[in-house]
């Protein structure tokens, strides 16, 4: 089907949406005008208990380095420095972890459009781009819609049959987010979302304070096993031997386990970033379209500006959103 002006590209054949069709475009555009003043929060069972189960571990580990290891050493310095060091790292790694989690993972909210596209717009340009702000929206691939993004004749633009909605350059539909997410690389249940073009970021740092937490927590368990050994396990600890052995093994087999984990995901993120190209374009092989960004290019688009030390702050543009407080269809909506 070719509508007037350009054409529109579906893997799946599927039309248009025509005006008789399921897709509420007008309840869509509503709800797209106040998603940059709301929080994003994806509302899955299994990624909202892996979200928990993460922040239960974490909390397990500052519970046992602070009240089993720290506290109980005769060597003050030793406890203030290392519980600065850990509960630091834990702070980072959760902050990074919300961010992750709380971060609408696209660029596009109404037209779906990338802004290289955007450019050949016409007039609409200025609009378009002024409107590159939240989630791909569901359902504005409408005739209606389409006429009025002023394309050029003959230009090739895409549309998800899954969500219906305008797909953008290096977008992929994610069947838990129901979103077109660009620049996803994968959907991570332990921070209940896509990791995609503006969480990116967090999700590495997540992943690298995590990593650098589970060391520490390791190289502590050894001091404190050694010290337990010489010291008949008479006084290196609070509780009884056999409770403080538990304690040890499982936060050693949790620090193994959290580290060898997001240290593979830290290097897969990184090497991803330096070669500008995502999980799934690769496990694809997707033969990239547009310019590439290798390397400290890829990292400065990813974080932003030159290195700093502001690569590492989780909080770089925070700020609080409200959230919804007018009932919508189906119940309160926490996701867009």
């Amino acid at each position: 089907m070719q509508p007037s002006g350009h054409r529109l590209r579906d893997v799946e054949h599927h039309p248009l949406l025509a005006e008789n069709d399921n897709y509420d475009s007008s309840s869509s555009s509503s709800s797209e005008a106040d998603v940059a003043d709301r929080v994003w929060f994806i509302r899955d069972g299994c990624g909202m208990i892996c979200a928990v189960m993460t922040w239960l571990l974490v909390a397990y580990a500052d519970f046992v380095v602070t009240f089993v290891m720290l506290l109980p050493s005769k060597d003050f310095w030793y406890s203030v420095v290392n519980g600065v060091i850990f509960n630091c790292l834990a702070v980072l790694a959760l902050s990074s972890h919300l961010r992750t989690m709380l971060t609408d993972p696209v660029s596009t909210v109404k037209t779906g459009l990338d802004p290289t596209l955007a450019g050949s717009c016409g007039e609409g340009t200025e609009s378009v781009q002024s409107l590159l702000l939240g989630a791909v929206p569901k359902g504005n691939a409408t005739k209606e819609y389409m006429e009025s993004l002023q394309l050029k004749p003959g230009e090739v633009i895409y549309k998800c049959p899954k969500c219906c909605c305008i797909k953008p350059e290096r977008a992929h539909h994610c069947s838990i987010c129901k979103r077109c997410i660009r620049k996803m690389d994968h959907h991570c249940p332990w921070v209940n979302n896509c990791v995609g073009e503006k969480n990116q970021r967090f999700f590495v740092l997540f992943t690298m304070y995590i990593a650098l937490s589970s060391v520490h927590a390791l190289i502590l368990c050894g001091f404190q096993f050694i010290s337990c050994v010489r010291g008949q396990w008479t006084e290196c600890s609070d509780f009884s031997p056999p409770i403080t052995v538990i304690l040890l093994i499982f936060l050693c087999l949790e620090g193994l386990l959290f580290f060898t984990f997001t240290a593979v995901m830290f290097g897969t993120q990184i090497h991803s970033i330096c070669n500008d190209e995502t999980e799934i374009e690769r496990l694809k092989s997707e033969k990239p379209t547009w310019e590439r960004r290798l390397r400290w290019e890829g990292m400065k688009s990813v974080f932003g500006g030159p290195p700093s030390l502001l690569w590492m702050n989780p909080f770089v543009g925070f700020r609080f959103r409200r959230l919804p407080t007018r009932p919508r269809k189906g119940g309160p909506e926490f996701s867009v």
